[in-house]
């Protein structure tokens, strides 16, 4: 049998152990894992002292097309994802213009991703004020799960995404339990934030050091909490973005272990650059939750190491340069988001596997195995026969230096910039189609396509 693709002589990272193995893919599928493949392929790839694992599966992007296509779109977004070791991700229901909240915004941020993306997508549907009828709808279009904001967002303009209010919240934990899905929650306490952050501005504290006393640690633990127990009395599945905040996940875990089905996601930010080092760089490392001192880093990393953080993602939260800059040096006035999804895969395994001899596996797990498991993308998520053949190659003895010339953003900066990285992604597979190499940069055209959601309702199950 001649084959599409064989790679050889890689160690292979599988759910509990590393192999060196070969893989064979047919149609975009692995059809063979073995010691030694002997028959031929139409491509041949030697991964002779590199990783083979499964591609990231990066569930929180913000791809800003339609509307803000400015800010990133499909295409320059995910040539950025698939550079970094990305072969799937799940755009959030902002900051596209208008925020995918109903089935017609939807099916306008459907229209314009057709032919665009370079890996493949699923997407969010949106919990806002005023949308509880759209539910429904969303979830019959197809969305893997639905988000909202505890904390205060959007804009004054009419179709930009709005934080729920309390009513919003436990109305919307309810109809979402009906149907079965998963909420997540950027869980900020807004009044708390809102009053401080006005404190400090009127003071005349407007540095990076006054925007994080702004948001403490508690007012992402308080919100944390009252988003357990709406979702304890209405049923409600849950999934915690971007917790910034040891506490923060010793709640989570202890709501998991009281029998509550919720799971938590972080970001490499958090576990790469402190307040200080916010400091530093400026602007283009303001996000919220807001980086944390060097004490509160190293408790989110030893949370890590002992498996409490059920996944990594990258909160890719692009926005021009013009908005990451203020005339009066008011941190405040700044774009909160990261640019960063270039380098995630890279980065954490620098940081975890290689600086903090954490399993190669237990990275795996975070970054593809239980993303894939939890957002219900059955055919994605880990090296087995079957499944999809998206793959990435890293080398463990490359580094590099991260420079802006070679970032794929629509707009080139990131907090990263100049950061020594030590080892890298050589290459990146979807479905068994190379799309990016080290060498040759991002490979033939974008192939990505819409992963619909498989979800069954709760009153499905019942009915059946």
């Amino acid at each position: 049998m001649k084959y599409d693709l064989i790679i050889r002589n890689g160690n292979v990272v599988f759910r509990d152990v590393v192999k060196k193995a070969d893989l064979a893919i047919q149609n975009g599928k692995v059809v063979a894992i073995a010691n030694k493949i002997y028959e031929t392929a139409d491509q041949v790839v030697d991964a002779t002292g590199q990783y083979v694992m499964p591609g990231m599966i990066d569930t929180h992007v913000h791809i800003c097309e339609p509307g803000r296509t400015e800010w990133e779109g499909f295409e320059t977004g995910t040539k950025a994802l698939a550079a970094g070791g990305t072969t799937t991700y799940v755009d959030m229901p902002l900051n596209a213009l208008p925020a995918t909240t109903t089935k017609e915004a939807l099916e306008l941020k459907l229209a314009a991703a057709v032919g665009k993306n370079y890996v493949d997508y699923a997407l969010y549907g949106g919990l806002v004020p005023g949308n509880l009828e759209n539910l429904q709808e969303l979830s019959d279009a197809g969305v893997v799960a639905y988000k909202c904001f505890m904390a205060t967002c959007g804009s004054d303009l009419p179709d930009d995404f709005k934080n729920v209010d309390d009513y919003t919240l436990y109305a919307g934990m309810k109809k979402l339990a009906e149907l079965g899905h998963i909420l997540s929650i950027h869980a900020e306490n807004a009044e708390i934030t809102d009053r401080l952050a006005g404190e400090m501005i009127k003071q005349g504290k407007l540095t990076p050091y006054d925007y994080v006393a702004s948001r403490p640690v508690f007012t992402e633990v308080d919100a944390i909490k009252r988003a357990l127990l709406l979702a304890k009395e209405t049923g409600c599945k849950l999934h915690f973005v971007h917790v910034s905040s040891a506490a923060g996940v010793e709640e989570i875990i202890k709501a998991r272990n009281e029998g509550q089905d919720v799971t938590l996601e972080s970001c490499p930010h958090y576990f790469t650059i402190t307040t200080s080092q916010f400091e530093e760089i400026g602007p283009l490392a303001k996000c919220s939750p807001p980086l944390r001192d060097e004490v509160e880093q190293e408790k989110l990393w030893e949370a890590l190491k002992q498996g409490k953080i059920d996944m990594l993602t990258s909160d890719h939260s692009p926005c021009p340069p013009e908005m990451k800059y203020s005339e009066t040096n008011n941190i405040f006035e700044i774009w909160g988001g990261i640019t960063g999804c270039q380098n995630n895969v890279d980065l954490m395994f620098d940081e975890a596997v290689k600086k903090r001899n954490l399993p190669v596996t237990e990275f795996v797990r975070m970054i593809a195995t239980k993303p894939a498991e939890r957002f219900n993308l059955r055919t994605k998520g880990e090296i087995a026969i079957s499944k999809d053949a998206d793959i990435i190659l890293i080398d463990p003895n490359q580094s590099y230096v991260v420079k802006a010339e070679n970032f794929y953003y629509r707009h080139k900066h990131s907090p990263y910039t100049n950061r020594t990285i030590n080892c890298r992604v050589t290459k990146t597979f979807v479905r068994g189609h190379l799309v990016f190499d080290l060498n040759e940069g991002i490979v033939g055209e974008p192939i990505g396509q819409f992963i619909q959601s498989l979800n069954v309702s709760v009153n499905e199950v019942v009915q059946s």
